[in-house]
Formats: structure tokens, sequence, C-alpha cells
């Protein structure tokens, strides 16, 4: 558990290397948070949640940074809200990295007690907690640069690749499926309540909708016509002057796109990336078909190449049958958040390895599409 958790705590810190100072505190938007922030929120969860409970006679580092790094967690206390993350110069990076070494070495030091099996239920939390925010924090950092005029390079990492099977539908019979995360490991609350479910005869595509595919609605005028598109789908569209994904630029006539490696050409091959929930259901409509729900995503999902990018479902964020929230602040991890949010499944190449599962229940609001998201359709 030691080695696990130290590897969990450096892949967080390695992700912020090409990352100038400046960097740090920047709050693009109101949906991004600073990479600091995400450095000493994870820290923080692990004081509060563990060593402040367990560790005997551990010190916390410094009182006020509960308020400064709690997120969401009203049990917890008083916190600064989300969109004022982006004004806090104070405490500086460097302090940030004190904090985290010193949470960090009090967690060994705690580990080597070998806690017992309701304590390292919160500490695989923890670990899951950490690993969500390294995968955020790709996308907050990739925000971040995207909007700068010069677009800066990150690094050469977090690439998707074209897929190379032949493009067909699978067949799925209806009847009774089992949904529901099933095997003795890991998994959040929200993936739990096994129950069964009855779907009608489905097709699902075997391949994730390209750049090339994706560009022929934008020229067939997709984002101008409201018939492709919800009430209010449509009106997010015309409100925020949305017409291409995100990061795309049109420049002499040519697509281009912002990526971890700077501006670049369209890749016509690649799976498109950064759409809203609404232009994922848009596109399908225009190509007359539309989203899988989840559940017909996880009951196809050992037939599908999934990974590289979340995949939007037309399913609303909802509790299975016999949801209970935990008491107490980890109550509030996920099932206070069942209203106005879609499902995604799969996983994306910025999710840690081993972090995803087919039972993993991703969400976000239905206008988001700064995460690594794409389309796979289904009929």
């Amino acid at each position: 558990m030691i080695n696990r958790f130290l590897k969990v705590r450096k892949n967080s810190e390695q992700l912020c290397i090409p990352l100038i100072t400046e960097d740090y505190s920047v709050q693009a938007s109101e949906f991004v948070s600073p990479p600091k922030w995400h450095l000493a929120h994870a820290t923080w969860f692990w004081e509060e949640f563990v060593l402040t409970k367990y560790a005997v006679g551990y010190k916390v580092y410094n009182e006020d940074f509960s308020f400064l790094f709690n997120s969401y967690y009203n049990n917890v206390g008083k916190r600064v809200l989300r969109p004022s993350r982006g004004l806090m110069t104070r405490p500086a990076v460097d302090e940030v990295y004190k904090y985290r070494k010193y949470v960090t070495e009090a967690m060994v030091a705690f580990l080597a007690t070998n806690p017992n099996e309701q304590i390292l239920a919160i500490i695989e939390i923890g670990l899951n907690h950490e690993e969500q925010h390294q995968e955020l924090l790709v996308y907050d950092i990739k925000y971040i640069l995207g909007n700068q005029p010069t677009f800066p390079v990150y690094e050469n990492s977090y690439r998707t690749k074209p897929e190379t099977q032949e493009g067909s539908f699978i067949k799925i019979k209806e009847g009774l499926y089992e949904i529901g995360h099933q095997e003795n490991t890991f998994c959040f609350d929200n993936e739990l309540g096994k129950h069964k479910v009855y779907v009608s005869d489905f097709e699902i595509s075997n391949k994730l909708v390209t750049n090339r595919e994706y560009l022929e609605f934008i020229t067939a005028g997709g984002y101008q016509d409201f018939n492709y598109w919800h009430d209010e789908g449509w009106s997010w569209v015309n409100s925020s002057k949305i017409e291409a994904p995100l990061y795309w630029y049109k420049i002499d006539n040519e697509w281009w796109n912002y990526t971890l490696n700077g501006l670049e050409k369209i890749a016509l091959d690649l799976p498109v990336m950064h759409v809203s929930f609404y232009e994922a259901f848009a596109y399908s409509e225009w190509k007359g078909c539309r989203l899988p729900t989840e559940f017909e995503w996880e009951i196809a999902s050992d037939q599908l190449q999934w990974g590289q990018l979340w995949e939007w479902t037309n399913s609303a964020y909802l509790a299975y049958p016999g949801f209970n929230k935990s008491p107490g602040a980890l109550g509030e991890y996920n099932g206070k958040f069942m209203i106005n949010q879609m499902i995604l499944r799969g996983g994306s190449v910025a999710t840690p390895d081993g972090h995803s599962r087919k039972t993993y229940r991703n969400f976000f609001h239905p206008n988001l599409r700064w995460q690594f998201n794409g389309i796979r359709l289904a009929k």
C-alpha cells in the first residue's frame, strides 16, 4: 500500500513538471481549477479524512488550508467558493509543495502502523480521488494553455490514435442484462446496486466518430439547423456562438486545433473530441442514429475498444436501485450531484492506468466539453 500511495502522489506532481510558476494559479473559467489548487486539495483530502481522524498526535500543517482547499464537502465546513480559486496567489507554489511533502511523510508513517480494514477502505477512496484529480488536472492545464494567444506546448503526450478496424455496427439481442459493479474490487458508490435492465435489440458502432466525419456535419450546416438540436442545446449554440468543437480554429480556410503539443492541423482520422452532450446528440440526429444509453454501452463494452475518450451516453446521472449515501462528508462524494448531468462511459488517454472499468459512471453537465470525450453512435 505504501508503494502504491507514493506512486499516486508522485504522478500528481509529475503532471506539473512542464508548467512554469505562473501557470499554477490561473483559473481560466469557473469550471477550471488552478493546478496549485488541485495539488493542495488532493493533499487536504488525506489530512482531513485520514490523518486528523486516525493518526495519533498528528498536527495539522496549516489551519487555514481546510478553508482554502476544501472543494464541496459541506459537512467539513466553510470553504472558498469555486469561482474564487484562481484569486489565491497565497499560499505560494513552493508552500503547496511543502504541504504535500509534510502530509505524504505523515501518511507513510501512518500506513506503516497497519491500519484496519475500515481505514484502508477510506485510503482506497483517497487514492482514486487523487487519480480523478490527475485527470482533471490534465483537462485544466490544457484549457489554461489552450486559451493563451501563443498556444504553448505542454508535452507530446495524451494523444489519441486512429482506430484501424473496419467500421461496423455490433448487434446486441434484446433481453434482460445485469448492470452494475459485480466484482470484489474497488468501485465508487454510484456503481453499486447490481440490478437487471431490459433492452430491446440495438446496434452500436465499433468505432468512435472521427474528425473527418464530424467535419462533414459542420460543412453540411449542422450548427445552423435547429432540427438536430435539443431546445436547450440550440439555445446554448446561439448564445455561446458555438460553430465547432472546443479548441478548433478555422485559419485561412483550414481547420486547426489546439493539442497539448501546440496548434496543429486537424488530423482527420483521429476521433473527434471536446464536444458537449448537445453536440454529440445533434451529430447523432444528423446521422440518423442516436447515442447509446449507459446500460447499452455497458452491455456491449466487452466487444468495444474503449478507453481513448470518455463517451457520451443518452442517460441522465441517476441513482441505481438501493443506492445509499455514506454518513458524513464522504457521503457527499457522488450522490448529491445526481441532477442535471449526463453519464459518460469508458475512459480517456488522460485516465490513470487501472483507474477506470466498464461499470465506471463519469458525469458532467451537458454543456461542458473541456474533458477528453468523444461520440459513439447507436441505432
